[in-house]
């Protein structure tokens, strides 16, 4: 039988309850228990480091680390020693989730690193010798969004219905007999001398000097799909520090980095 104090006490307990949960979530961006983002080095790690100090503003703490490629921070946020990562767009991330069985979530989108053609060797696509090669991200989602560029510029013709999906199997015409060149992403602005020409996605190609914008062959629209995305556990995408991360890459201070910075190259929350 409850005694009057025995309900008492269950009632305390259960009001300390939400303010127990509201105390666990404010533990992420203490001092004692910063956020820990995973990025990808560039771009990302850039304009990520001008989030931090937006958020910094409130006394909100991130701890970032940077990768040097795009499997790693997927594996570590699966693993937990990550709380959240900034660096994928929707195609990879849903590849990324049919290939390894990941249960993330996005919660917000960030920038969008413009993918461009670049030549040091030709002044325009239709100046592409016969046999020319061509370097493109190796893996599968930006491979396929780099053959859709090319597509869209005339080096070749893809299969109808192509999307970012597509391999070198679905060029269905190739006058030129065009080499794709299959690299992984973070080496192709290196080895751009060697190559006829190379697709390169913006986080890799402004630290190389390049601007999509005012250097490339041929250049995304706005209108792409792969802005990159905030992206969590599921289980994590209502959690009060997942909305304020992502929320903050639309602060005006973001974006008037991103403007002043990278000159069009890269587009804030596309």
């Amino acid at each position: 039988m409850l005694t009057k104090r025995s309900l008492i006490l269950a009632g305390g307990a259960a009001m300390l309850l939400p303010n127990l949960a509201r105390a666990q979530d404010a533990e992420f961006g203490t001092a004692a228990r910063p956020l820990r983002v995973g990025v990808t080095a560039g771009v990302h790690g850039q304009v990520l480091e001008v989030v931090r100090d937006v958020l910094a503003r409130d006394n909100f703490q991130l701890k970032i680390t940077e990768f040097a490629d795009f499997i790693q921070p997927n594996v570590a946020l699966a693993a937990k020693e990550m709380d959240v990562n900034t660096y994928q767009h929707q195609p990879f991330l849903d590849a990324q989730k049919q290939q390894r069985g990941y249960d993330f979530v996005p919660v917000g989108k960030t920038v969008l690193t413009v993918m461009g053609v670049f030549s040091r060797k030709h002044k325009a696509l239709a100046d592409l010798p016969n046999g020319a090669r061509v370097a493109i991200p190796n893996d599968p989602t930006n491979g396929g969004r780099a053959l859709l560029l090319l597509a869209k510029a005339g080096v070749f013709k893809l299969r109808d219905g192509a999307d970012f999906r597509a391999t070198i199997a679905d060029i269905t015409e190739n006058p030129k007999r065009i080499r794709i060149v299959e690299l992984e992403a973070a080496s192709i602005a290196r080895a751009l001398e060697d190559v006829d020409a190379a697709a390169i996605t913006g986080n890799y190609a402004v630290p190389a000097g390049l601007n999509p914008i005012r250097d490339g062959l041929a250049v995304e629209g706005a209108d792409s799909v792969y802005t990159v995305l905030v992206v969590v556990r599921r289980g994590d995408e209502a959690k009060p520090w997942a909305t304020r991360l992502a929320r903050a890459y639309a602060d005006p201070a973001v974006k008037a980095f991103v403007e002043k910075t990278f000159g069009g190259s890269v587009i804030v929350g596309a």
